[in-house]
């Protein structure tokens, strides 16, 4: 089959993998309809994530059709229509039954290699690094679903490939950054980037009845994106990011606060930009942690900052000592993708979230090698990447 494989820094390419096969009686190979680069590939695509190897699939938002299933899987059948999380789940051990998936006890193979880098393993990720079990990903023509029985969302007919996709990964993500917040009627919930997890998390928010939202970035695309769902917006080239919140606040800051960027933060604050970049290039930091820092001060104190942006190790100049004296909450983790999909699919089925507003660019699989500088330089206009398989023949 076809795949986009890993070979090192801004190094991804289009070629031939060996057919994924069934490997353990739980699992299940999809032929993929839909795949998507997401905003925490280009942390690959960068190599700022510890743990890829030269021949890693890379892709996490996945869905399609099952061609076969493994003779232990009794809740899937050929032919059945499915959306892949991007973390795998066993539904048996205690985080799975406390809803916590994202941190299943049973699915990362390589847990030992997690353990060393977080002190204690997490889920199994597709595409997503060896820290995570150095699983093959869904940017491919078929892929295997390691515990099939359980990583797994049955797709209603009714919705189409175009917002069904996103309940593998930004949509949920975007909702439980929202949920996190403990949203109240007047609420004022920032949040930092725009890009496909921040959309989702503005309109999740609005739809859980925050006061006003406000969207920061300093792309005008995203910020248009953002305006016509509702927000405020707040572009830091262009203004103080401090100044307009106190103006929204009244003085006193947002209650709420959403980290949608992650380890690759710009600041509008040359010299810290710069020693983020440096000490990053000497592998002294890990992450540019700017947006964490901006939101611990500019929080109002006794409020909760929700992280779901990427980080990947090790920060440095966070002001915690803000955090701390002002009582605020921090919440945090890779999203708990299946805790939060029958609401999803009641939103969608009834009307109200349509997650396909995002897409800006749809493409075939082989062009998915282009299309990661596009995405991250954000050439014209692009905001979301679709990878459609099933384009190869057209």
């Amino acid at each position: 089959m076809k795949a986009l494989v890993w070979h090192g820094k801004q190094d991804i390419r289009y070629e031939s993998v060996p057919d994924p096969e069934i490997e353990d009686g739980r699992d299940a190979i999809i032929k993929v309809t839909s795949c998507a680069i997401c905003g925490s590939d280009l942390h690959l695509f960068h190599n700022l994530m510890p743990g890829m190897m030269p021949g890693d699939i890379v892709g996490h938002e996945t869905m399609g059709e099952v061609v076969e299933v493994g003779k232990d899987n009794r809740a899937l059948k050929v032919g059945d229509r499915i959306a892949v999380p991007f973390q795998m789940t066993c539904g048996e051990c205690e985080q799975c039954r406390k809803g916590n998936f994202s941190v299943c006890e049973t699915t990362n193979r390589k847990a030992k290699l997690a353990e060393a880098a977080f002190g204690r393993s997490t889920a199994g990720l597709f595409g997503y690094t060896h820290l995570t079990g150095g699983y093959s990903g869904g940017q491919a023509e078929y892929l295997r679903v390691p515990f099939a029985h359980h990583t797994h969302i049955k797709v209603p007919d009714s919705i189409p490939d175009e917002q069904a996709l996103f309940l593998t990964d930004i949509l949920p993500t975007g909702w439980q950054a929202a949920v996190y917040c403990d949203i109240e009627p007047d609420d004022t919930v920032a949040i930092w980037g725009a890009g496909p997890v921040g959309q989702m998390a503005i309109r999740s928010a609005i739809l859980l009845g925050a006061k006003q939202v406000v969207a920061i970035d300093f792309l005008p695309e995203r910020l248009s994106m953002a305006a016509a769902a509702g927000a405020i917006t707040i572009n830091p080239g262009e203004e103080g990011v401090k100044e307009r919140l106190d103006e929204l606040t009244d003085g006193k800051g947002p209650q709420k606060c959403i980290d949608a960027v992650g380890l690759e933060a710009h600041s509008q604050i040359t010299p810290e930009h710069l020693y983020d970049r440096a000490k990053q290039s000497m592998m002294m930091e890990t992450d540019r942690p700017h947006v964490l820092r901006e939101m611990m001060l500019l929080c109002r104190p006794g409020g909760i900052l929700s992280v779901p942006g990427v980080y990947g190790g090790v920060l440095d100049k966070v002001p915690f000592g803000a955090a701390m004296n002002k009582g605020l909450t921090i919440r945090t983790g890779q999203t708990h993708v299946k805790r939060w999909t029958d609401e999803l699919i009641e939103l969608i089925e009834d009307g109200a979230l349509d997650p396909s507003f995002v897409i800006t660019h749809t493409a075939p699989l082989s062009n998915g090698p282009a299309m990661y500088p596009t995405f991250e330089s954000r050439k014209d206009n692009c905001i979301k990447v679709m990878l459609k398989p099933e384009m190869e023949a057209a």
